[in-house]
C-alpha cells in the first residue's frame, strides 16, 4: 500500500513538473515568439540567399548479360557448323552495374567532362563546362566573406607576379591537371550521382546545376559517355579479334589470289606439254592453290562470325525517363530551412527560460 501511495505522488509530483515547466514557458512566452521571429528573419535570408539548384533525372535500364535469344542461338549454330566454339568467350562480365557509380566518378570520365559545351538558360552563346564552372557559379554571401581574406592575398601576389607564371590559357591534360581543373572537377563530382537498383536493373542519373538548360545537356551528356564507355569496355576484346581475324583474312585472300594466278600463268604457259615433270608441278600448284582457296574460305566464315560477335556482346540500353528541362528547382528547399531555424530558436529560448536564467543567477551568486 505505501509503495502504490509513493508511485501516485510521484506521478503527481511528475505531472507538477509538467505543468510548472509549461508554466514557465509560457509566462515568457513573449521572448519565444521575439526568438523565433528573429529566427524566422535569419531564415528567409538564409533561404533565399542560397542559389538555386536545378536537378534532371535519367533512368535507363540495360539489357541482360545472359543471352539466350534465338540471335544467339543461331551465332552458335553458324559457329559450330563452321568448327569454332565460341562457348568459351561467354564468360562472366568483369564490368558490373556496382561500378558503374565508380566509373562516373573517375578522373578519366569527369576530365572529359570539363571541355563539353553548354549553353546558358538566357544566352545562345556556347562555352565550355570548366568555363562555366569558373565563372558562372553564384554563391552565398557569406561565402564570398568568408573568402575574402584569402582572395586579397592571392590579389596581392598576382600583382607582383611574372606575366609567364599566369595561365592564360588553359591546357587540358589527363596526366597533368592544375589545381583550377582538380577544383572544377570535384565540384562536377559532387554534382553527379548515379544509383543503380540491384533488384531491377535500373540506373538513375541525376545532375545538378544552377541553370536548368545546363543541367539537363550534362545529364544528358554524363548517360551518353557512360554507355560509350560500357560499350567500349565489353566490345574490346571483340573488336579486337575481328581486328585480327580481318588482318587473317585479307592475308589468306591475298595468298589465293597469288597462288591462283602463279597457277593460271603456269598452265597457259606450257598447255601444249605433256611431259611428266611439266603436269607434276602443275598438280603440285594446283593443290597450292586449293590449299589457299580451303584457308581464305574459312577465314572468311570467321570474319562473318567476328562481326558478329561484335554486335551480339554490344549492351543495349533503353532510356525509360529521358532528360527534360527541370521547371522547379529542387534546393535550397526553404520550408525545410525555415521549420530549422523555428525549431533551433524555440529550443533555444525554452532552454534558456528553464536552464539558462538559473545557472547565470547562480554564477552570479557565486561572485
Amino acid at each position: 500500500m505505501a509503495e502504490i501511495q509513493n508511485n501516485n505522488k510521484l506521478l503527481l509530483d511528475e505531472d507538477f513538473n509538467l505543468v510548472d515547466i509549461l508554466y514557465k514557458v509560457w509566462k515568457e512566452r513573449s521572448l519565444v515568439l521575439k526568438v523565433c521571429g528573429v529566427a524566422l528573419v535569419v531564415g528567409l535570408v538564409v533561404a533565399f540567399s542560397i542559389p538555386k539548384e536545378y536537378t534532371t533525372t535519367i533512368t535507363m535500364a540495360a539489357e541482360s548479360g545472359s543471352k539466350s535469344g534465338g540471335g544467339a542461338a543461331g551465332l552458335g549454330a553458324l559457329a559450330s557448323f563452321a568448327g569454332i566454339n565460341l562457348s568459351s568467350s561467354s564468360g562472366s562480365d568483369a564490368l558490373s552495374p556496382e561500378l558503374y557509380p565508380d566509373i562516373v566518378k573517375s578522373t578519366p570520365f569527369l576530365f572529359e567532362l570539363l571541355t563539353v559545351p553548354v549553353t546558358k538558360q538566357h544566352d545562345s552563346k556556347a562555352v565550355t563546362l570548366y568555363e562555366y564552372m569558373r565563372n558562372d557559379q553564384r554563391k552565398a554571401w557569406w561565402t564570398h566573406l568568408a573568402t575574402a581574406p584569402v582572395k586579397a592575398i592571392g590579389f596581392t601576389v598576382s600583382l607582383f607576379a611574372d606575366d609567364n607564371s599566369k595561365e592564360k590559357k588553359p591546357v587540358f591534360d589527363v596526366t597533368n591537371l592544375t589545381e583550377n581543373q582538380i577544383s572544377v572537377m570535384q565540384s562536377i563530382n559532387n554534382r553527379i550521382s548515379l544509383n543503380v537498383n540491384k533488384k531491377n536493373g535500373l540506373i538513375t542519373i541525376g545532375v545538378s546545376m544552377q541553370d536548368p538548360h545546363i543541367s539537363s545537356a550534362l545529364a544528358d551528356t554524363v548517360a551518353s559517355n557512360l554507355r560509350k564507355y560500357i560499350v567500349n569496355y565489353r566490345t574490346n576484346k571483340a573488336k579486337e579479334d575481328l581486328a585480327y581475324t580481318e588482318k587473317l583474312y585479307f592475308e589468306a585472300r591475298d595468298s589465293y589470289y597469288a597462288a591462283q594466278k602463279k597457277y593460271a600463268d603456269f598452265a597457259d604457259a606450257n598447255r601444249d606439254i605433256v611431259l611428266i615433270g611439266f603436269r607434276s608441278r602443275m598438280e603440285r600448284l594446283q593443290n597450292e592453290t586449293s590449299l589457299a582457296f580451303t584457308v581464305y574460305n574459312q577465314l572468311s566464315q570467321q570474319l562473318q562470325l567476328a562481326k558478329a560477335k561484335v554486335q551480339e556482346v554490344t549492351p543495349v540500353y533503353t532510356v525509360i525517363q529521358p532528360s527534360s528541362v527541370p521547371l522547379k528547382a529542387s534546393e535550397p528547399n526553404k520550408p525545410v530551412i525555415l521549420l530549422g531555424f523555428l525549431f533551433l530558436a524555440f529550443v533555444c529560448s525554452t532552454g534558456w527560460i528553464l536552464l539558462g536564467k538559473d545557472i547565470l543567477n547562480k554564477i552570479k551568486s557565486l561572485r
